[in-house]
């Protein structure tokens, strides 16, 4: 089993969000998602933000949420929303 718990998890991904706004991320489904992205980067060769005795991609993205090394952004927050500032015209 993995350490944390998808509760704890879920607290601390949503520990940033001012009161009366929308929780980032609402279920397990939402953390499991996050997590095997993150573990995708780090099998491509992305290098992991935090020290751990594991060698195992999906246990390494876990503890990176944990210790908020990796940031769960909302589907309204992506930067493919954004325009970049050189498209931008005054």
């Amino acid at each position: 089993m993995l350490h944390p718990s998808y509760s704890d998890l879920i607290n601390v991904v949503n520990s940033d969000v001012e009161p009366g706004e929308h929780p980032i991320i609402q279920s397990r489904y939402s953390i499991v998602i996050a997590t095997a992205k993150r573990a995708r980067q780090l099998i491509a060769g992305e290098e992991p933000l935090v020290e751990t005795d594991s060698n195992k991609p999906l246990s390494i993205a876990v503890e990176e949420l944990a210790e908020r090394k990796v940031k769960i952004v909302s589907e309204d927050d992506s930067p493919e929303d954004e325009i970049p500032e050189d498209e931008i015209r005054e």
